[in-house]
């Protein structure tokens, strides 16, 4: 497995791979990898010839009073998964080779409407720092496919809608969420949990196959969603939101949505958990 941190060396590389006519897949990761990132690296190995997982904590997507300064940096330990995993080439940027001019006077991309609500409403500039950086990332590596987990469900919304506009020749593959036996969605925030928090974390997958049993037997809407958000107040979570929305564009449901998508958010403790499943309404 080879390590890149600068742009022209890895471009190079990849050249090189395409003029071999190899298919290239990229995963982009901040790190501090799980079993779930090593899924991407699974999905990506499927579909592609050569395999990028890039490692960069990105700090324009991080709002204030986030978690940027304490985000885990475990490159070493990352890289030795990667390599046991079959990923063939990381780059491993500096925030000076992603951003040489800084990020004061930075051009973004901004992706309207699906980057707006849910978490685009409690993380302002959140989802523009994602596009931004993953647009970066698209145009270095210049990959055929990239693949995203669907846990961060609006994330993944964004990136496809960013490259849709945009006419990026690349090919986004969503890859389902990755659970524990408990039911819970591995998510690098996991780690904060306490060991009696992580007892209660379960619960925020068993609400939602609650309400969506509801939905998809006929219940109503606005009740089914009221009586989510109380269950998770009684398992001892505080709701950031429950919504459904339509799954593509995330537009609120109406009477001829058939494919839809339960989205939550919820803190534990000071852990901000999120998970999804789809909602087929008749």
């Amino acid at each position: 497995m080879q390590q890149f941190n600068d742009i022209a060396s890895l471009r190079e590389t990849l050249q090189h791979a395409r003029r071999q006519g190899q298919r290239i897949a990229l995963v982009p990761t901040m790190g501090n990898l799980h079993e779930g990132h090593l899924t991407l690296i699974a999905a990506a190995r499927a579909e592609a010839d050569l395999v990028v997982a890039s490692i960069f904590v990105n700090p324009t997507q991080f709002g204030p009073g986030e978690d940027f300064d304490r985000y885990p940096r475990t490159l070493e330990e990352d890289c030795l998964k990667l390599m046991s995993a079959g990923c063939d080439v990381v780059f491993a940027p500096t925030p000076a080779t992603m951003y040489p001019h800084g990020t004061e006077h930075l051009s973004h991309v901004h992706v309207p409407a699906v980057s707006e609500g849910l978490c685009g409403a409690r993380r302002p500039g959140h989802f523009d720092g994602v596009s931004t950086v993953v647009s970066l990332l698209l145009h270095i590596v210049q990959p055929d496919i990239a693949c995203f987990g669907e846990k961060d469900y609006q994330q993944l919304a964004v990136i496809r809608k960013m490259v849709m506009d945009l006419h990026m020749p690349v090919t986004i593959v969503g890859v389902p969420i990755v659970r524990e036996p408990s039911g819970l969605a591995l998510s690098s925030r996991n780690q904060y949990l306490t060991a009696d928090e992580r007892k209660v974390a379960p619960g925020l997958a068993a609400v939602l196959r609650d309400v969506k049993r509801t939905l998809e037997n006929g219940g109503d809407i606005s009740t089914a969603i009221d009586q989510g958000q109380q269950a998770l107040v009684t398992r001892g979570f505080r709701p950031d939101y429950l919504e459904l929305r339509e799954a593509i564009k995330l537009t609120p449901v109406t009477d001829s949505t058939h494919n839809a998508v339960l989205l939550v958010a919820a803190y534990l403790g000071q852990t901000r958990l999120l998970d999804n499943t789809a909602v087929t309404l008749s």
